[in-house]
């Protein structure tokens, strides 16, 4: 599974892997209980991929964030993203510094820990994101 596959719709929790295209949209599959649906093009749908979050300085993509969080984590779950504001706020601060608190929420932030702990879940490989950060460096 790659990061290009993964999608979020809006208004579903959880996230989905892309497992085809139709004419109309694209067929999904839910990476919690794997049972499979069409999306169109009446649902609003983000890849993992093309998400970024922002610090002071820039905007930092989300597989960098991921990456942050896996090595900080070592290979574990992330904590409960129930936990307090000011628990998420510190945890996020260490994972990524220098985040704009103005701009990333709360909300924001266990909706990025959830997502993080969905995907430990479903055993994906946080090094092909290691691999493909390293390659896009190399190409600059």
């Amino acid at each position: 599974m790659k990061l290009e596959k993964v999608i979020a719709i809006a208004g579903k929790p959880g996230l989905y892997e892309i497992i085809s295209q139709s004419k109309s949209g694209v067929i999904v599959e839910s990476l919690a209980d794997k049972k499979r649906f069409p999306v169109n093009s009446l649902h609003n749908i983000s890849t993992l991929n093309d998400i970024a979050i922002y610090t002071y300085e820039e905007e930092v993509p989300l597989k960098q964030v991921f990456l942050s969080i896996f090595e900080k984590q070592a290979s574990e779950k992330s904590i409960d993203p129930k936990s307090s504001k000011n628990d998420l706020i510190n945890y996020f601060g260490e994972v990524l510094p220098g985040f704009d608190e103005e701009r990333v929420y709360p909300s924001n932030i266990k909706k990025i820990l959830s997502w993080y702990n969905a995907l430990v879940d479903a055993k994906f490989d946080f090094a092909s994101i290691k691999q493909e950060l390293e390659e896009e460096n190399a190409e600059e």
